[in-house]
C-alpha cells in the first residue's frame, strides 16, 4: 500500500488509519470545546436568533464574568461571532451546521434516553415479578 505524506506532517492511504492524526485533533478539540454545560446552553439560544449578553445571562443563569468567560473560549474556537450596538454585545452563530448539529445530538440523546427507558421499565416488570404477592 502507497502511503503519501502530506506537507502538514499527516498521512493518506487505504485501509484502516487512513486519516490523519491531526484530523482526529481538530475533531476532538472541537468536541472538547462543546463540552461545557454552559456552553451548550449558549449555542441552544443563539440556534434561535441573535442575542445580547444582557439577554442571555437570565436565561443561562451564571455569573456575568462565567458567561463572558464560555462565550470567549466559543469566539476563540469560530463557532459564534459579535457585533456592537451601543454599549451591547450582541452573539450570533457562525454557521447554521452549529444548530443542526445540535439538533441531531438531541435526537441521538432522545434514543439513548428513550433505549434506557426500556430498559428500567423491563426491570421493575421482571422485579416486580419474582417478587412473593401478599
Amino acid at each position: 500500500m502507497a502511503t503519501i505524506v502530506r506537507p502538514h506532517g499527516g498521512t493518506r492511504g487505504h485501509g484502516a488509519g487512513s486519516v490523519s492524526a491531526p484530523l482526529y485533533q481538530l475533531k476532538a478539540e472541537f468536541f472538547k470545546t462543546l463540552g461545557h454545560p454552559v456552553r451548550i446552553r449558549v449555542l441552544e439560544l443563539l440556534s434561535e436568533r441573535e442575542h445580547a449578553v444582557s439577554e442571555m445571562l437570565p436565561v443561562v443563569g451564571v455569573e456575568p464574568a462565567h458567561l463572558s468567560q464560555q462565550l470567549a473560549v466559543l469566539r476563540r474556537a469560530n463557532l459564534v461571532i459579535t457585533r456592537r450596538e451601543g454599549s451591547a454585545v450582541y452573539y450570533s452563530l457562525t454557521s447554521p451546521q452549529v444548530a443542526e448539529l445540535l439538533k441531531v445530538a438531541r435526537s441521538i440523546l432522545s434514543g439513548v434516553l428513550a433505549g434506557q427507558a426500556e430498559l428500567l421499565a423491563d426491570l421493575q416488570a421482571a422485579s416486580s415479578e419474582g417478587e412473593p404477592q401478599a
